[in-house]
């Protein structure tokens, strides 16, 4: 079973048995799909994020599914984030940082406290303070149970690098580089038509938001995406998803090699 929710308590009772090591069974290490609903353009769907981060973990519980030294669980999706800056779009649904972070915190507690430490979120919402409280909340984990979950953080220059140029540079929201990963996931949530018309829209986001722009219509993004969206195929998102799924991998092995 690829699922947590899936299994049943006896099963789980089982998974926190295990100690890892040659002769100590597959290490068990839980992904968290996180994201947020919001407009990404007039051609994707809200739910871009989450799906992309739900894509991820598929793949890579997909390439451990035989792997010796781990067993990969995907946790139910964290779906909804810190989105201000779309708000301006029908779509967007927002929540707080306590509210993220509290919910991080409480689901990674009840299973550190249950014997599953082994807790790894995978976000693709970049939202500068979505990010800031996902880091905190590990953190938080850090101090109150003495455990550090795992948190692969894209924006982070190492794994960024090892992106798209689109990505690297900054003007990714519903560009070429997410609509490529949704057309490589399920193409039937893109229009293309509406999407193939769209012009590039250069715009720095991150500078943008250190500039003090706080919403997409004050950055030029006044259909909500920036990017060439009009240039993203199938081909590119597999590729892409590939590249992701090395990160995730990597880090799995990481967490799952910890004591």
């Amino acid at each position: 079973m690829t699922y947590f929710a899936d299994l049943s308590s006896p099963q789980v009772a089982a998974l926190r048995e295990i100690k890892g090591g040659a002769h100590g069974g597959r290490v068990p290490v839980l992904l968290l799909p996180v994201g947020a609903i919001e407009p990404h353009g007039p051609h994707a769907p809200l739910g871009t994020d989450p799906l992309i981060s739900q894509g991820m973990c598929e793949r890579a519980a997909a390439r451990l599914a035989e792997d010796e030294q781990v067993r990969v669980l995907i946790l139910p999706a964290l779906p909804y984030g810190v989105t201000r800056y779309a708000a301006a779009f029908p779509g967007s649904v927002h929540i707080g940082e306590e509210t993220l972070h509290a919910l991080i915190v409480d689901i990674a507690t009840a299973l550190i406290d249950q014997g599953l430490p082994r807790v790894l979120l995978v976000n693709n919402h970049f939202e500068p303070e979505h990010s800031a409280t996902l880091r905190r909340a590990v953190e938080t984990l850090e101090t109150l149970r003495g455990k550090r979950i795992g948190h692969l953080d894209l924006v982070r220059r190492k794994h960024a690098q090892r992106l798209t140029a689109e990505f690297q540079a900054g003007e990714c929201h519903a560009g070429r580089y997410e609509t490529s990963l949704v057309l490589a996931e399920n193409p039937s949530l893109v229009d293309v038509e509406t999407m193939r018309e769209l012009p590039r829209l250069a715009v720095d986001m991150p500078t943008a938001m250190r500039d003090g722009l706080a919403d997409f219509p004050s950055m030029g993004m006044d259909r909500a995406y920036c990017g060439a969206p009009a240039e993203a195929t199938a081909e590119e998102g597999a590729a892409t998803f590939e590249t992701l799924t090395d990160m995730l991998v990597e880090a799995i092995r990481e967490l799952g090699s910890q004591p």
